[in-house]
């Protein structure tokens, strides 16, 4: 299907509550990889100055996911998570933009490697680093129809 990946990321971006609500912005969609910006904002944090370490696991699933579905959705694929392994390098505080990058290490039929990485905006400063496993699938086992792809081509 021609334009799969361009629609496929314009259905994702409005379909992903999850990115919604962590306020996660897509900056960057490209084969040399991936980039998302977060503004950490009092709804993420777990004490009165620290962000909770759920909310950069989730945004690095988010980074490594999307690095694996620009490689699967050139054969009109999605990826769900297999595993990943995240650490932590330094917290994250209210006010700070983070900058997720995630690129692809390697890509079977349907095993995807990826890597990410997560920095402060201006002073690129690590935040957490990880790899993930991915599960790629055929698009209409996530219940989106051609028909709903179709029409945004």
């Amino acid at each position: 299907m021609e334009n799969f990946r361009e629609v496929l990321i314009k259905i994702y971006q409005q379909t992903n509550q999850f990115g919604k609500y962590a306020g996660m912005e897509l900056t960057k969609f490209e084969s040399e990889g991936i980039a998302y910006r977060l503004e950490v904002k009092r709804e993420h944090l777990a004490t009165p100055t620290t962000a909770h370490g759920g909310v950069i696991a989730g945004f690095m699933d988010g980074v490594l996911g999307l690095a694996a579905l620009y490689v699967s959705s050139e054969r009109a694929e999605l990826v769900s998570t297999v595993e990943f392994k995240i650490n932590f390098l330094t917290p994250v505080r209210l006010g700070d933009v983070l900058i997720g990058e995630g690129k692809v290490i390697s890509a079977g039929k349907r095993i995807i490697v990826t890597d990410g990485l997560i920095y402060k905006e201006g002073s690129h400063e690590k935040v957490a680093i990880a790899t993930g496993t991915f599960n790629a699938y055929p698009y209409q086992k996530s219940g989106m129809t051609f028909d709903q792809v179709k029409d945004k081509i």
